[in-house]
This record gives structure tokens, sequence and C-alpha cells, in this order.
């Protein structure tokens, strides 16, 4: 009998969103977000770029646009066959593959083309590491704030929407 996947809770502003990892198919990105977890350094963070019909990010910014510091950055795994689906978790990064840090988003619709799809930096992907177990309720009142630019960032929520706290449920 395997384990079962790790689940995080995370505490909104807006309510609670659990998350189950997919510790096997993505087992470094998923050994990170914990280590954030464990850390509190998501908690009071912001949901900072909220674009309704593709996803909402969160995991690095605060409410004042400043950028917490992050560890190093993680290999991407997005070669793990995992799709983009609505309700998934991945790792956000730049334009180099192997960006990721403590960045996340939940895509709010199926976003097939932020999948693994060659080799070339421009098509590698973004890791998905997770899903939305409860909660997608609270994902989309959160993908449906309204939003502007706020120094230098653009589809951030006017108000914002907060990541209280981000915590391992401990299994039974």
């Amino acid at each position: 009998m395997s384990e079962q996947n790790p689940r995080v809770l995370l505490e909104t502003s807006m309510g609670s969103i659990t998350v189950e990892l997919f510790k096997e198919k993505a087992p470094i990105t998923v050994k990170n977000f914990l280590g954030y977890v464990k850390d509190g350094f998501y908690d009071g963070l912001i949901f900072h770029r909220v674009i309704k019909d593709f996803m909402i990010q969160g995991g690095g910014l605060n409410e004042a646009m400043e950028q917490k510091k992050p560890k190093f950055a993680i290999k991407n795994e997005a070669t793990n066959k995992l799709s983009n689906k609505r309700g998934t978790l991945a790792m956000a990064r730049t334009a180099i593959v192997d960006s990721a840090t403590s960045q996340f988003f939940i895509n709010t619709v199926d976003n097939a083309f932020l999948d693994h799809q060659g080799k070339q930096p421009d098509r590698f992907g973004y890791c998905v590491f997770g899903q939305v177990l409860e909660g997608m309720d609270v994902v989309d009142q959160i993908r449906a704030v309204k939003t502007g630019n706020k120094n230098g960032h653009g589809d951030v929520p006017l108000e914002p929407v907060y990541i209280t706290s981000a915590t391992l449920i401990e299994a039974e």
C-alpha cells in the first residue's frame, strides 16, 4: 500500500483551498513546495497575478508587490506527463526552464499549451505538481476579482487576496 500524497491547506482571505501534491510524479517540486510551506514562507503573501480565464498566481510577493527572497531555483519536472488542467497546481518560472522557486499558480481553465511539448525553452512547459481537492469555489472567487496595475505589475487584484497560511495536513 502506497502512502497517500501530501496535502496542504492554503488559507486565503477568501476561503480555504486544500491541495494534493503528486510526490511520485514531481518529487523535486513537491519537496521544494513543502519546504516553503514548513518554513511559513507563503504566510502573508498574496495572489499577485490573476487572469480570469487562465490562472491565479501567488507565492512570491507581498501586498506592496515586493518580492520575498526565495531559495534556489529547481529542476523543471514538466516532462512528468501531467497536464495543466483546470484545478491543477503548477510552478511559475521565467523564460529559463529551470528557474522555478517559490511561485506557483492554479489553472482556472485547461491550459494544455503550458504542457511539455519539446526540449526548447519556449516549449518545455510548466511543471504540474498537484491539484485542488477542495476549494475550487474559492479559486473561482479569486479568479473573478477586479484587477489592475500596481508597481509595474499587471493583472494585480485591486483588493489584495492574501495567503494567510499554508500548512501541511498531517496524514491520518
